[in-house]
């Protein structure tokens, strides 16, 4: 099946591929099937790419990759909606707000992605009562403009 994509330009998918969001995302309730492709060749970036929609793509990350310490503990309800039987079945990811320059990109740990791979069923998770924020610096910031900014008050 051909898929014209935001990032990847027009490409070709197994209909096996297809992920499907039954509730959507939020703000993107309608958008239910989206597939996961790599964005760059080590797999550390992936785009979670709508069906639909070519114009509607998100980049995301293994949170882990970032974030050794980082927990999620998944609801009943989700195991539940998602069908999910064994830990080894999902994938967690996050999606990132790309900055220029790279090195400024956040993530959104506070609304992971989470993927049952073996039913192709995914869900976006919001956190409450959560330590986790929706911007969260992938890479160590230099805070010399912090100090500097602050200095100067």
């Amino acid at each position: 099946m051909e898929l014209k994509t935001k990032h990847l330009g027009v490409i070709e998918i197994e209909k096996e591929q297809i992920l499907t969001f039954e509730y959507g995302l939020p703000a993107f309730e309608e958008e239910t099937a989206f597939v996961l492709l790599p964005f760059s060749s080590d797999e550390v970036f992936f785009i979670l790419q709508s069906v639909h929609t070519p114009e509607l793509a998100f980049v995301m990350t293994d949170p882990f990759q970032f974030f050794e310490d980082y927990q999620v503990e998944v609801s009943d309800s989700v195991i539940e909606q998602l069908n999910i039987e064994t830990q080894e079945d999902v994938a967690l990811y996050t999606i990132l707000t790309l900055q220029d320059p790279f090195s400024s990109t956040t993530a959104n740990l506070q609304a992971p992605i989470i993927i049952n791979m073996a039913e192709k069923a995914g869900k976006q998770v919001v956190l409450s009562d959560s330590p986790y924020q929706t911007k969260h610096h992938i890479f160590p910031q230099n805070n010399s403009n912090d100090a500097q900014q602050k200095g100067a008050r």
